[in-house]
C-alpha cells in the first residue's frame, strides 16, 4: 500500500495544531493557577522543598497486611499544616510526600505522625531530600539553555549537510515534538494525576530532540537521493516516494524504542515513571512529525518555490 501523505497534509497539520492549541490553553490556565504559577506543574527539583519517602517494615508481624490509606496520610499532612503537599503511594508499602521546605523538627513531627497511621517503617529505606529554590532555578535555566544550544546546533548541522530550508523545517518538526510533550504534561498537571516535571524531564526533552532529528534526517536523506535520480519528477511525488521507502524503518525503530520505554514505565519505579512517559510521548510524536510534518512542510515550501509552467505559445486552431 502506498501512502500519499501530501494529499492529506492539511489533516496532519490540523491534528498537530489542535493538540498544541489545547496545550497552550492548558499552560495558560496552569500559569494563572495560584498553586502552580508555571506552564507545567513544577516538581521539587525546580521549586525547592522537602521530599520524604517512607517504606513500611514488613518484617514486623501484621505490619503490611493492609494497604496504605492515602486519605489518612493526606489528613496527617493537613493537620501538620501541609495540606498542599503532593502525596503518592509507592509500590505496595511506601509513601512519598513532597512539601514545602521543612526544618528538622517539622520533618520529625511529620514522620512520627505518618508512622502512627501506616505502621512501623524500615529506617534503612527511608529517604529525606531537600532542594533549595536557588538550586531549582539554576536547574531550570541550565535546562532551557541546553535546549536552545541543541536547536542552534541542529540548524547549523542540517544547513551544512542539506540546505537551509531542510534545516528550518526539521527544527519546526522538532519544536513541534517538544511542544506536544509539554502540552500533554501540562494537561496531566492540571488533572487529578497532578503530574510534575523535574530535572529528568529536561533530559527527556533533549533526548526527544535528538531522536526526532535523527528520524527526520533519514527521510531527508532519501528525499535528496530520490531527487538526484529523478530531477524532473514533481517534488511532492518525490517526498511521497521517499516517505514510503523509509516508512517501515521509521515505524519499526519507534515501536522498538517505545516498547522498551513502556517496560521502564511499568517496572522502573516511581523515579523513572515520568521520565519514561515523556520519552514515550516524545518518541511517538517524533516518528509522526518526521513522516507527516517535516516532509509535508518541505514539499509545500518547494511547491511554492517552483517556477510556474510556461504558457503555451501555439496558435489557436481556427
Amino acid at each position: 500500500m502506498r501512502l500519499s501523505i501530501n494529499k492529506s497534509r492539511s489533516l496532519w497539520w490540523g491534528i498537530s495544531c489542535a493538540i498544541i492549541l489545547v496545550g497552550i490553553i492548558s499552560m495558560t490556565i496552569s500559569w494563572l493557577n495560584p498553586d502552580i504559577r508555571a506552564p507545567l506543574r513544577p516538581g521539587l527539583d525546580f521549586v525547592g522543598g522537602t521530599r520524604l519517602q517512607l517504606e513500611r517494615d514488613c518484617n514486623v508481624p501484621d505490619n503490611c497486611n493492609q494497604p496504605i490509606d492515602i486519605v489518612a496520610v493526606r489528613e496527617v499532612a493537613r493537620v501538620q499544616g501541609l495540606a498542599d503537599s503532593s502525596i503518592q503511594i509507592i509500590g505496595d508499602n511506601g509513601v512519598l510526600i513532597r512539601s514545602k521546605n521543612l526544618d528538622v523538627e517539622q520533618r520529625t513531627n511529620l514522620q512520627k505522625a505518618v508512622v502512627e497511621k501506616i505502621g512501623a517503617v524500615d529506617p534503612q529505606k527511608n529517604q529525606i531530600d531537600s532542594v533549595g529554590p536557588t538550586l531549582g532555578l539554576e536547574l531550570f535555566k541550565s535546562g532551557v539553555l541546553a535546549l536552545i544550544v541543541s536547536f542552534i546546533g541542529i540548524v547549523l548541522y542540517l544547513a551544512v549537510r542539506f540546505q537551509f530550508d531542510y534545516a528550518v523545517f526539521a527544527i519546526i518538526a522538532t519544536f513541534h515534538d517538544v511542544l506536544i510533550t509539554l502540552s500533554i504534561f501540562s494537561i496531566m498537571g492540571l488533572s487529578p494525576l497532578r503530574t510534575e516535571v523535574d530535572s529528568l524531564f529536561i533530559v527527556a526533552l533533549l533526548t526527544i530532540t535528538g531522536f526526532s532529528v535523527n528520524d527526520t534526517v533519514v527521510i531527508y536523506d532519501r528525499i535528496r537521493e530520490t531527487l538526484g535520480k529523478n530531477p524532473g519528477q514533481p517534488f511532492t511525488d518525490i517526498v511521497d516516494d521517499s516517505v514510503n521507502q523509509t516508512l517501515s524503518r521509521s515505524i519499526n525503530t519507534a515501536l522498538a524504542v517505545v516498547l522498551t520505554l513502556v517496560s521502564i514505565f511499568i517496572f522502573g519505579g516511581e523515579t523513572l515513571r515520568n521520565f519514561s512517559l515523556a520519552l514515550i510521548i516524545g518518541f511517538t510524536t517524533g516518528a509522526y512529525s518526521s513522516i507527516f510534518v517535516a516532509s509535508t512542510l518541505l514539499a509545500w515550501w518547494r511547491e511554492r518555490q517552483e517556477p510556474p509552467a510556461p504558457a503555451s505559445t501555439e496558435p489557436l486552431a481556427n
